[in-house]
């Protein structure tokens, strides 16, 4: 899985103590909810909000979910 992490999300996942093996499991087994720009996965109590261009999944933000 090809994932590229925007300043953002980094910044987020730095905040919210959130690694990218989560990331990418929250990616594979979370529910998926479509946006308007992209989608977002839950897994647990992780939110992963992202857009998918061409093989690539582009990480916009990373949530706690409650």
């Amino acid at each position: 899985m090809d994932i590229i992490i925007t300043d953002h999300a980094a910044d987020m996942m730095a905040e919210r103590g959130i690694d990218e093996d989560q990331i990418k499991r929250a990616l594979q087994r979370g529910s998926k909810i479509r946006q308007t720009d992209g989608f977002k996965s839950v897994y647990t109590y992780i939110g992963v909000c992202y857009k998918i261009v061409g093989d690539k999944y582009i990480i916009k933000t990373v949530t706690i979910e409650r």
